[in-house]
């Protein structure tokens, strides 16, 4: 069943000049191994089309049941340089909560 990440994570989001950082944080130990599964570098570009310009990297923290991305180039250039009305990312982790992905019927909370 296709499920809002919403339903199943937090994430915060922040910036470092022109580069957004979002966590994602999964509500339950048995969600975790369903995001790193689902949520790859691939779905996360496309999701952000047209926003994110540059590479995405991900890192796993399996400890705190979290995935860590970087969209590199996606704040135009960043707080002081960009007309972006969100050019610091704050919002960045409320548009990766709307991506939908497969989970199966058992972990939908």
């Amino acid at each position: 069943m296709k499920v809002q990440l919403v339903k199943l994570a937090h994430a915060r989001s922040g910036d470092k000049g022109d580069t957004a950082n979002i966590g994602l944080i999964a509500l339950s130990d048995d969600i975790y191994p369903v995001l790193v599964r689902e949520v790859t570098v691939e779905r996360v570009k496309q999701h952000f089309k047209g926003i994110c310009h540059g590479e995405i990297e991900r890192f796993e923290l399996p400890n705190l049941g979290a995935l860590n991305f970087l969209l590199h180039e996606s704040l135009g250039g960043g707080g002081t340089l960009s007309l972006m009305t969100d050019a610091q990312g704050k919002t960045f982790s409320t548009a990766l909560l709307r991506m939908e992905i497969e989970v199966p019927d058992d972990l939908i909370p």
